[in-house]
């Protein structure tokens, strides 16, 4: 198991494509730009937190926004960069080195900031992720939004029913902790193809950026009931729907986008919020 900054950096392109890629991303990437397009000012500097290969930079730059992105990967600043220079955005878009616990910017510096993916998930240390959320708020002008987006913890759960893994015997420990870090790993006894990751339940992500002093306007389900369409059983399946049944999927989780419950069981839940 490769800790964060090396698997995106092992997995920079693929970050870049996994949002259109498949029915599955092509859900979370709608349903987040949706939000962002009816909550985000008009223009103004927009902080894009943990951004990677640049997706959410270069939608924003494109509707006028000025964005700086920051990751600590260098494999994906690398194509962040190379997106951005592709499209002629380079002038609205500053790539640069950035952790989300600890942000080199002055407060109240962005209009909106973004956190979008999972950047929190990857924050293994609770007090960790507490001083990280305080920084989204501490970074952006009292009232502008801030959304953030986190794994679910019960999606990758039902991935594990679903995939009739043998490692259904510790899903206890990973329903009550959400950590799926080297130690879980090791009692599994085998080589994960992911990288260490706390999942969350929506009370705990909800209590989380509130303590930080964001008021959370609602959570939003990304991919809600067809999060399990990414289950290694179920992908083949995905891929050979029809149109009409894509957009009955589509149908389904925009109608159930904001039940609390479908949000907990999502792939990805989004916090929209204000500073």
């Amino acid at each position: 198991m490769d800790d964060p900054q090396t698997y995106y950096d092992d997995h920079d392109e693929a970050e870049w494509d996994r949002l259109t890629a498949t029915l599955h991303g092509r859900l979370e990437w709608e349903g987040t730009v949706e939000e962002l397009a009816a909550e985000l000012p008009e223009a103004g500097r927009v902080l894009d937190v943990g951004g990677g290969a640049g997706r959410y930079a270069a939608w924003l730059a494109e509707r006028g926004h000025d964005v700086t992105l920051v990751d600590p990967s260098e494999g994906q600043r690398a194509v962040a960069r190379e997106k951005v220079d592709e499209r002629g955005l380079g002038d609205r878009v500053a790539v640069e080195p950035g952790d989300v616990r600890d942000l080199d910017f002055e407060g109240d510096t962005f209009d909106a900031t973004l956190c979008l993916g999972g950047p929190l998930s990857h924050v293994l240390d609770a007090d960790e992720r507490a001083a990280a959320a305080e920084e989204l708020r501490r970074v952006t002008v009292p009232g502008g939004p801030v959304f953030v987006s986190v794994m679910g913890r019960l999606n990758w759960l039902v991935l594990y029913l679903v995939s009739g893994t043998e490692h259904l015997t510790r899903a206890a420990e990973l329903a009550e902790t959400g950590d799926y870090d080297r130690a879980f790993i090791d009692r599994l006894d085998y080589d994960s193809m992911f990288t260490e990751t706390h999942f969350f339940r929506a009370d705990e992500f909800e209590a989380l950026l509130s303590e930080a002093g964001l008021d959370v306007d609602r959570l939003v389900g990304l991919e809600g009931l067809a999060s399990v369409l990414s289950a290694g059983p179920l992908r083949e399946t995905a891929k050979e729907l029809s149109d009409r049944q894509r957009e009955g999927v589509r149908a389904l989780v925009d109608d159930l986008r904001d039940d609390r419950t479908v949000a907990d069981m999502s792939a990805h839940m989004l916090a929209v919020c204000r500073a």
